[in-house]
């Protein structure tokens, strides 16, 4: 016997080696009898002669196969209406423990092919990925509601009152319309933003091929926002600007990066009454493995709490809800910065310490030309 057995073993290995998602073959004791390449990766090593609820522990798993290894004799489990299957066949979704880590898969357990003899496969699609962009896209169009509905419920409100109790009121319909530009003109902030998110992420696996003076460039920036700096009393102390230097970039995206930077520095940074704008090179940045230079933008403001640093490139999140839409902010600014960044090669970092003021640096790699 033991060679007919070992044989139809390799059958359902070879079977299993065909498939593209990762699949287990148990034997009518529900013990591990073959698994493939992308099963060994999802679950570990070592599957064969386990039994079954050992690799994948979830009940309405473990009570599938059961049903298919004895139809009549377990309970039939409740299946996903969502997902159909054949008859005999059992597919559900299920929050799964996979060689210690959780994921949400989706499931298929079907009878093993009578010539290989009673058992059932299990076939497993790990689906927290795709679970966890459909619950970004989600969470992204109730934020851009949520961000349009606030200012339009606003101005329909004031053109109410315009057309019914302040339809003579003169000072009323300056106010109104002066609030109702200042809310016109946030939509129209949030709608360029978002435009500029969506080009800036289709672009994001095209390296840019031009040469940007980032030197230069910084410059431009510091002399258009001078007035703002300075209505905002803000000192602005430079250093590395004076060398001449050209970096592989898209000239359009690294202003809007540095100007998005500066403008934060401005706006939450301005009690501190100093802002330092620092060019530096790197002679060897780890993660780039290479040469880099370094853009600092340091404030000395109130600085943001710990906790808030990892996800302050996320669409649509604020420390300070109120604070940030007095001072027109959409939410997007360091989400387009990141992605930018993201498409030159580079990285971001972002450090705070609360009291002290706030650093956030920019590492472009060195690239071939210097000059």
């Amino acid at each position: 016997m033991a060679g007919p057995v070992a044989g139809a073993m390799r059958r359902v290995a070879g079977l299993l080696d065909g498939v593209p998602v990762p699949m287990l073959a148990v034997d009518r004791d529900a013990r591990v009898i073959a698994a493939n390449a992308l099963a060994l990766a999802l679950f570990g090593p070592d599957l064969e002669g386990r039994p079954f609820v050992t690799v994948l522990r979830h009940p309405a798993v473990v009570q599938a196969v059961d049903w298919v290894l004895d139809p009549e004799g377990t309970p039939a489990p409740i299946a996903d209406p969502a997902l159909p299957a054949p008859a005999g066949v059992i597919t559900l979704r299920a929050p799964c423990t996979a060689d210690g880590r959780e994921i949400l898969a989706e499931v298929t357990v079907a009878p093993l092919p009578s010539l290989f003899g009673r058992g059932a496969t299990i076939a497993v699609q790990d689906r927290s990925v795709a679970e966890e962009a459909e619950q970004m896209r989600r969470d992204f169009v109730a934020n851009v509601s949520h961000e349009l509905k606030t200012p339009l419920t606003a101005m329909t409100g004031f053109i109410e009152t315009l057309r019914g109790p302040a339809r003579d009121d003169a000072r009323a319909r300056d106010r109104f319309l002066d609030i109702m530009e200042r809310e016109a003109g946030r939509m129209n902030r949030l709608i360029s933003e978002l435009l500029s998110l969506s080009r800036v992420q289709a672009e994001e696996r095209s390296r840019p091929s031009g040469l940007v003076d980032l030197p230069g460039l910084l410059r431009g920036i510091l002399a258009m926002l001078a007035p703002r700096a300075e209505a905002a009393g803000v000192e602005v102390v430079t250093e590395g600007l004076d060398r001449a230097l050209r970096v592989p970039g898209d000239g359009d995206q690294l202003t809007q990066v540095f100007q998005n930077l500066i403008e934060n520095a401005l706006k939450y940074g301005a009690a501190g009454g100093v802002m330092r704008v620092t060019l530096a090179r790197i002679a060897h940045e780890p993660l780039l493995r290479g040469p880099a230079w370094a853009v600092t933008v340091e404030d000395r403001g109130d600085g943001i709490e710990e906790q808030h640093l990892p996800r302050l490139t996320e669409r649509f999140y604020r420390v300070d809800t109120h604070r940030a839409r007095a001072q027109g902010g959409t939410g997007l600014g360091l989400a387009i910065v990141k992605h930018i960044v993201n498409r030159h090669r580079g990285r971001l970092r972002i450090e705070s310490r609360v009291g002290e003021g706030s650093r956030f640096t920019v590492i472009l790699p060195e690239g071939l030309a210097r000059g």
